[in-house]
């Protein structure tokens, strides 16, 4: 008996022992826990109890609508105040209780509210706020999916939302909704926004297929319309959208519409440009007597126009063209009218290079005594513009020595003791320029296919 006793005894202690250990890893373990931090809640999830609302939860009458939306519209301004000034945290902090306010206002509000806070979000690399308000924006698509079928109104702001937080496959899905419900309804209105808001997304995207496709509905909408200042918007994409898909012949038709609509409407202004962007759409296509009228027809009317900057580019793009398909006496002319376009425009850096482009075909010519000239009159302007001096010494250099074969005996004179003395600075070169008389359309296309392309 006194043994079972003892053994008794040594067991109840060894089971207190244990419960005292057990006991001590318990509180410990429970102290760290309570000494971890708790996880943030969802600003967006917060209890929606706010001085501005009623104590007991009601629908809003008409006139407590109208000063909720003034309270928050004071709340954006505050927030976005606070932004401007770096104050970021406490400007999110302000606009949270804006966007858990406006869905008392309904689901349209709210999305719109969580585009444009979602947007500054997205530009200031907020990506926490970003990924909060998308799935807040997400939530409410599923839940009105769930309710019943989404109106036109909900899916444009819905798409807009998604857009500004550059979610743009959800905004692309979102829109084919609208387009699909538009064209279901027979409601064109809501079917040009569906439209409109895909060919900016499409672009976005750089899908050009898709963009092309989107532009040429719109475009045929604003012509049953009779919409010319739509008409000439969707034309000026199509003509984006062709360039950088490189497609120069759609590129080059669509620009053409985009001229006689200018025409039509009286911005002349606008035409030059334009139709140096079609000779090159020409000159691509290895269409060089289109891509020459198209050149000579920019340059007259920008001259015209007294445009100098877009005449000069003319005749430089036709000077291009005709030494690419070695028409360089053709060439030679052009530079000559160029050499006067750049006087009167003062534009004495594009006369120095055209004075190197001179330069350069004499010199591939052989002929020596011209290509001295071109390059002296550059070497003048580079002087006084203080810039490409080196270059012009090496072609003179060159010139000298075809004119001059190298023989022991006879060294090479001095570059410079050819060279005549130079305008000190910018102002005595305006002084020897005289006002010359440039007649439109001077220019014939010189351009037969016989003489330009090189037979096999």
């Amino acid at each position: 008996m006194v043994y079972l006793r003892n053994s008794i005894n040594k067991l109840s202690v060894l089971f207190i022992l244990t419960l005292i250990v057990y006991a001590g890893y318990f509180i410990q373990f429970n102290y760290r826990a309570l000494s971890l931090p708790e996880p943030e809640l969802n600003p967006l999830e917060l209890p929606l109890d706010d001085p501005l609302l009623p104590s007991v939860p009601r629908p809003l009458s008409p006139l407590e609508q109208k000063r909720l939306r003034i309270e928050l519209d004071t709340l954006n301004q505050k927030a976005q105040e606070e932004s401007n000034v770096g104050n970021d945290n406490l400007a999110f902090e302000i606009w949270y209780r804006e966007l858990r306010l406006r869905r008392v206002l309904g689901r349209i509000e709210e999305v719109n509210a969580l585009g444009r806070v979602g947007e500054v979000a997205w530009n200031k690399t907020r990506s926490e706020d970003v990924q909060i308000i998308s799935q807040r924006i997400v939530k409410l698509q599923e839940l009105s999916e769930q309710e019943d079928p989404l109106s036109p109104r909900f899916l444009v702001a819905l798409a807009n939302a998604y857009a500004k937080l550059h979610s743009l496959d959800n905004s692309i899905i979102v829109y084919q909704k609208v387009l699909e419900y538009a064209r279901k309804n027979d409601s064109p209105f809501t079917e040009k926004e569906a439209l409109q808001g895909l060919g900016r997304l499409y672009l976005a995207k750089f899908d050009y297929p898709n963009a092309a496709i989107v532009y040429e509905e719109l475009l045929e909408i604003a012509q049953l319309e009779q919409n010319t200042y739509e008409e000439g918007l969707y034309l000026q994409a199509l003509a984006e959208i062709y360039t950088a898909a490189l497609q120069p012949n759609n590129s080059a038709n669509i620009k053409q519409r985009l001229v006689d609509s200018y025409l039509a409407s009286q911005n002349i202004e606008l035409v030059p440009p334009l139709k140096i962007e079609i000779g090159q759409d020409y000159q691509s296509l290895d269409q060089p007597e289109l891509a020459s009228q198209n050149y000579q027809e920019a340059y007259a009317l920008a001259w015209s126009l007294q445009q100098f900057g877009s005449a000069a580019k003319a005749l430089t793009k036709l000077a291009n063209l005709y030494t690419e398909y070695e028409q360089e006496n053709y060439a030679l002319q052009i530079y000559q009218r160029l050499i006067q376009v750049e006087q009167l425009s003062y534009n004495y850096y594009g006369l120095m290079k055209v004075y190197d482009k001179i330069g350069e075909i004499y010199l591939e010519n052989e002929q020596y005594e011209p290509a001295l000239f071109a390059f002296q009159e550059g070497l003048i302007l580079a002087r006084s513009l203080n810039h490409n001096q080196e270059h012009f010494l090496a072609q003179i250099q060159k010139v000298n020595e075809g004119m001059n074969p190298v023989i022991e005996e006879q060294p090479i004179p001095s570059v410079e003791e050819t060279l005549p003395a130079s305008p000190n600075d910018i102002e005595s070169i305006k002084d020897e320029i005289e006002t010359i008389e440039n007649p439109i359309n001077e220019f014939k296309n010189q351009f037969e296919r016989d003489n330009i392309l090189i037979e096999n």
